[in-house]
């Protein structure tokens, strides 16, 4: 449910962006203001974003080979860095750059109504794409609060989705504001100053994305709820004494490595051991379908 309804929202979100890019790019030309130009290189980052995050689900799914025998989940957490940084060094770096050159050399925004319909159209397109995202994180979210699911999931699509529409709806406002006080005011660097703050907006959320996607990438534990389910299943089993020691990562969002040592009754027999060994197996996949290989060791207690 997780991976389809991360796909969902990049399909959104891949559309809307491409359209909003299209309308703010035709904007820049009518209006010559900074601040369209940066939204439309924004959207069409974004765009390429969506499509990193696709490529990304598409090469985690191919199977384990000999060279990478625990498969290729951590493809999806490797490209969604990679929008990070294309966030960062595209969206944020040109917006900056944008911004700076407007306010040195200001000129004034042209056919005000056009920038203002086309950053509306702009905002009840990015409205869908960010409802859609809301829509599929509630279904995996839980009672975490939003900013802890960010930092805790392990699907990298919603986080990423999520993040980037919230900084594309709050950077169309931002131009909006911009360009009608460059308008009302008669002081066209308003636009420059609108276009320098939606690059500083682009370059937080990039580094709060790169900051996630390390994490996962690195590899990150199972979640607390997760693990104390695998403990619950390990000790929950008559042959087993005692859990001496419980490791585990994911090598994708839906795949957990498990590695235990566990202490187990003194009198077990080698088929006895083996036993042990396959129940303890077959209640952890009980539990945490996602717990998946798994390697139990016993040891003296």
């Amino acid at each position: 449910m997780a991976t389809s309804g991360g796909t969902k929202a990049v399909l959104a979100a891949l559309f809307a962006n491409l359209g909003i890019a299209i309308a703010k790019m035709v904007g820049f030309i009518i209006t010559r203001s900074s601040s369209m130009l940066a939204e439309s290189i924004h959207s069409a980052a974004d765009t390429g974003n969506q499509a990193l995050l696709l490529l990304g689900g598409r090469r985690a799914s191919r199977p384990a080979t000999p060279s990478h025998p625990f498969g290729h989940g951590r493809e999806r957490y490797f490209w969604s860095f990679v929008v990070a940084i294309v966030l960062f060094t595209l969206g944020a770096g040109f917006a900056l750059y944008e911004g700076i050159e407007k306010i040195r050399h200001p000129h004034a925004v042209d056919h005000l109504e056009w920038a203002v319909g086309i950053l509306a159209i702009g905002i009840v397109l990015e409205g869908f794409s960010f409802r859609t995202a809301i829509v599929e994180a509630n279904r995996v979210r839980g009672d975490l609060s939003w900013s802890r699911f960010v930092v805790r999931a392990k699907q990298p699509e919603l986080p990423v989705v999520l993040l980037e529409d919230a900084g594309a709806m709050l950077g169309l406002v931002i131009a909006m504001a911009a360009v009608v006080l460059s308008d009302v005011t008669g002081e066209p660097r308003w636009d420059g100053v609108g276009t320098l703050t939606i690059g500083l907006l682009l370059a937080a959320i990039a580094v709060v994305l790169a900051r996630e996607m390390k994490s996962l990438l690195i590899g990150e534990a199972a979640n607390a709820s997760d693990r104390e389910a695998i403990i619950t299943a390990i000790t929950g089993v008559d042959a087993v004494v005692s859990l001496a020691d419980l490791r585990t990562q994911h090598l994708g969002p839906d795949d957990i490595l498990v590695g235990a040592k566990v202490v187990l009754r003194a009198d077990l027999s080698t088929a006895g051991v083996v036993a042990a060994i396959d129940e303890i197996e077959a209640g952890v996949r009980a539990m945490v379908p996602t717990a998946h290989p798994i390697y139990v060791e016993p040891v003296e207690g």
